[in-house]
């Protein structure tokens, strides 16, 4: 559990970049043209739901995929809901897929298996390619809302949507006490 009462991952991934944006919203308005990155992932397809009591409740899973998977559902819905209420004001928004990173994430997962994960994976430089894109790209500077991986546009899951977006929004505004 954070501090603050929710699921780690759900507090960690979703709750507190959700309330950095919403403490940082005027001053990005008075910046515009702004844009918001929410690092996302391909884990959002694995949500099926949100369960808004399981959210504010211990990680109850063995391995957190799925709480993971939600707080990252999370970061999609957050910058679909963001494009709307942001719709003419000059600020963007996009959520990403960075690609498996070959971090220090994994340090505890046993030595044989560590180095054989990583292999495949991106240098952490290669994951920042798609943030980077979406937070400089001439070529996405008048999209908003959308999901990206490798740097493309991509449908995000089913369930990510806009009464999906707008039920999280308004629930997240209480949890974190912002003016809506």
């Amino acid at each position: 559990m954070t501090e603050s009462g929710f699921e780690l991952a759900f507090g960690t991934n979703y709750v507190g970049p959700f309330l950095l944006t919403g403490m940082l919203l005027e001053r990005l308005r008075e910046s515009a043209p702004a844009r918001i990155v929410n690092v996302s992932s391909i884990g959002h397809y694995r949500a099926e739901a949100i369960d808004y009591d399981a959210v504010r409740q211990r990680t109850k899973s063995l391995t957190g995929l799925p709480e993971y998977a939600v707080s990252k559902l999370g970061n999609v819905l957050h910058a679909q809901e963001l494009a709307r209420r942001l719709k003419g004001d000059g600020v963007t928004t996009y959520s990403l897929h960075p690609g498996a990173i070959a971090s220090d994430v994994w340090r505890r997962v046993p030595w044989p298996a560590r180095p054989l994960i990583k292999r495949r994976m991106r240098s952490p430089a290669e994951g920042a390619r798609t943030s980077l894109y979406c937070a400089t790209s001439p070529e996405v500077a008048n999209e908003s809302g959308h999901y990206y991986d490798d740097c493309r546009r991509k449908e995000p899951s089913a369930i990510a949507t806009p009464q999906l977006a707008a039920e999280l929004w308004d629930r997240s505004i209480a949890w974190v006490d912002l003016p809506p």
